[in-house]
């Protein structure tokens, strides 16, 4: 699901920027509407150019006592050299290289606003999502996109937070499904998105390669952070978890 850095451990990089986070759209279509804005791409290293093999020197022989000429055996045939080794600096969690820059754009969402403990996070997020569709049921609504999870506070017991699912167009006249259940917009605004691919209990490792990232690159955040999913896994651990992660620039 969406959220904030779930232990202690990441609370610092939360309490550090304000943390405002938003996660991204429900099973639908893509998420935000998003320009994007060109990157130079990273050279691709050459491959080491292979040394080639030094050729064997011609075999000599002593001439036969017999007068009889010697056949000369064969040279040794040369080496053939070693293709070089494969790349094996493919992304990892927490690999902040990924990134993106991006204009997103607002959209409606049905928004329901709560608080919970660093850990039932998981869970207060995931019945969120639950009420939010179960209302979009009743009111003849369909989600457009991925769910979101917008984090208005944190400090060390817990945080707040405001659980979105998009839709295409909000109704004319409403401001509400329920009382507990708000017409909304997603966060807009420059932003660059990164990559977590792992489960959600070590999205605290991406956190802290995102604060490095931004440090080294001088960037300076809004105090708003995104998180989109791009699918939905049932427990925290799971590895098959898919989200990415939008920091809002100034």
């Amino acid at each position: 699901m969406f959220g904030l850095p779930r232990t202690q451990a990441s609370r610092p990089l939360a309490l550090r920027f304000g943390l405002v986070l938003m996660a991204g759209l429900l099973h639908g279509p893509a998420a935000w509407a998003q320009t994007t804005t060109p990157q130079s791409p990273a050279a691709a290293a050459p491959p080491a150019a292979s040394t080639p093999a030094a050729p064997a020197p011609p075999a000599v022989t002593s001439p036969s006592p017999s007068g009889t000429p010697t056949t000369p055996a064969p040279a040794a045939p040369a080496e053939a050299a070693k293709p070089p080794a494969p790349d094996s600096t493919g992304a990892s969690v927490g690999d902040a290289s990924i990134s993106q820059a991006l204009d997103v754009q607002p959209r409606p969402a049905v928004v329901i606003n709560g608080s919970a403990t660093w850990d039932d996070g998981f869970k207060t997020l995931t019945d969120a999502f639950a009420k939010l569709n179960d209302a979009l049921a009743k009111n003849n609504m369909t989600s457009a996109g991925r769910p979101l999870a917008v984090f208005t506070a944190t400090d060390d017991a817990g945080f707040k937070y405001s659980a979105m699912v998009p839709i295409a167009k909000a109704p004319e006249g409403k401001t509400e499904l329920t009382p507990d259940i708000k017409i909304s917009e997603t966060p807009s605004g420059k932003a660059i998105r990164f990559q977590h691919r792992a489960a959600y209990d070590d999205i605290d490792s991406t956190y802290e390669a995102i604060t490095a990232y931004l440090d080294e690159k001088g960037l300076e955040a809004r105090n708003l952070f995104a998180e989109e999913y791009l699918n939905m896994t049932k427990t925290p651990d799971d590895p098959a978890l898919e989200v990415d992660i939008y920091v809002f620039l100034k």
